[in-house]
């Protein structure tokens, strides 16, 4: 058990280092920071798939947008500079135009964000659809701007491009696959943004060298919402034929309870695995609806989609205080947070690959004593120890998965799966053709 911790907080220390790698690079949902952040993944992931889309395409209901470069944003007052973009770039309203004006306190006041809730961090604002432009600052830094001229200057550039986004592919025996998708579009942001990707790589790194694996792993790095219908775009037939399960890897690194979206129907393997493994791990875990959805649940589980998508994060995005602002940074993410949900995910995996219908091979109860799992001795309480492996086998019927029966008889999945291993080493069971 302490290896195995020693483990899981080796990934979350490894996490973390990647988190501050990719921390500076200027991600929005297209431009340079995507293309340096998905450079820096495919050093850890050699075998991850970059791809471009041109702005203009159009992508379902949606275009994807032209690519915006910031040059410079500053904003400099009667007593000097306000906020600049190069201390973080939340100063800036994502995606702003340029602008180049000299302007009164009043005729700013629009062009200013803030959040009088939380006065002492920078609000993240986009404008991804709306043309427009904008500063962002602490609230308690807004309300004491003096009067007077103000100078607004942003140097940046939309123009046609492209938007940037990979995938990886690791095969298994079967072609069906289990799908992680996480985003890379939000600059400065810790929970919100980069846990999704780190957590990615880890599960990757961990899924790639394994001797056997059942189903095919894919890794998809996408610009949120946009990104995510951009993938399905080209490649939903390949994904409604495939996908088994699907997980949503985002505000995955703080140490507060964990959260469970289900997907749009609930009852899905993705699931049926995650409320498992929150059953037996994470008690404390706080189930949302559907209904409170935000991250790109949204796109996979849509109509005509109809995939199989659900999350387990830790904090909620939206309900964390931190959210969507400057304080979403490394004191809200910890190595244990990160390894605490490294366990889960792996946990996930692991009941997946062994997951399947399984039959027992003898009629009437098998004689488990001669096979040396079964107390030699009858003394009060000698049973109990065998009772898990008697339950597994009456269940086992080639009509319920190994996540059902366990379900049924009350046992953890992870702990059956050395006890599935046990009965068909002694050919009492056998896993149902699919």
């Amino acid at each position: 058990m302490e290896a195995l911790e020693a483990f899981q907080l080796e990934q979350g220390r490894r996490m973390i280092a990647w988190m501050r790698d990719l921390w500076s690079f200027p991600r929005t949902l297209t431009g340079e920071g995507v293309r340096q952040t998905l450079a820096y993944l495919q050093n850890q992931l050699s075998d991850l798939q970059l791809h471009q889309i041109p702005s203009g395409t159009e992508v379902f209901d949606w275009t994807v947008p032209n690519e915006w470069t910031l040059k410079s944003a500053r904003l400099v007052g009667p007593e000097g500079v306000v906020v600049d973009a190069s201390d973080n770039l939340l100063h800036v309203l994502i995606h702003s135009q340029p602008v180049d004006q000299k302007i009164s306190l009043a005729e700013l006041q629009p062009f200013l964000f803030s959040l009088p809730e939380r006065p002492d961090a920078i609000p993240y604002v986009t404008s991804y659809y709306r043309s427009t432009w904008g500063f962002c600052m602490p609230h308690r830094q807004r309300e004491s701007l003096p009067e007077g001229e103000y100078h607004a200057v942003i140097d940046a550039e939309l123009r046609p491009g492209q938007m940037d986004f990979a995938d990886l592919v690791i095969p298994g025996e079967s072609p069906d696959e289990i799908v992680f998708s996480t985003y890379v579009c939000h600059p400065n942001l810790a929970n919100n943004e980069l846990s999704g990707p780190v957590m990615a790589m880890a599960l990757a790194q961990y899924v790639a060298p394994l001797p056997k694996r059942r189903w095919t792993y894919r890794f998809v790095f996408v610009p949120e919402t946009i990104g995510a219908v951009a993938y399905l775009a080209r490649n939903l037939e390949h994904m409604k034929r495939h996908t088994r399960a699907g997980f949503i890897l985002t505000c995955v690194g703080d140490e507060r309870a964990y959260s469970y979206m289900p997907s749009r129907w609930g009852n899905t393997l993705a699931d049926r695995v995650v409320r498992h493994v929150i059953h037996h791990h994470a008690p404390e875990t706080i189930s949302y609806s559907f209904l409170q959805r935000g991250s790109d649940e949204r796109q996979y589980c849509s109509p005509g989609a109809d995939l199989p998508f659900c999350s387990l994060m830790r904090s909620k995005y939206g309900v964390y205080p931190e959210y969507h602002t400057s304080d979403d940074h490394f004191e809200v993410v910890t190595e244990r947070g990160l390894a605490g949900a490294f366990d889960k995910h792996v946990k996930i995996i692991s009941i997946l690959e062994a997951n399947a219908v399984y039959r027992t091979t003898v009629v009437g109860e098998p004689q488990l004593g001669k096979r040396g799992l079964y107390p030699q001795t009858s003394t009060p309480g000698a049973g109990l120890a065998a009772r898990d492996l008697v339950n597994l086998l009456a269940h086992a019927d080639g009509t319920q998965d190994l996540i059902g029966i366990c379900e049924t008889i009350g046992l953890d999945a992870m702990k059956a799966l050395g006890m599935v291993g046990t009965l068909v080493h002694h050919g009492l069971l056998e896993e149902c053709p699919p």
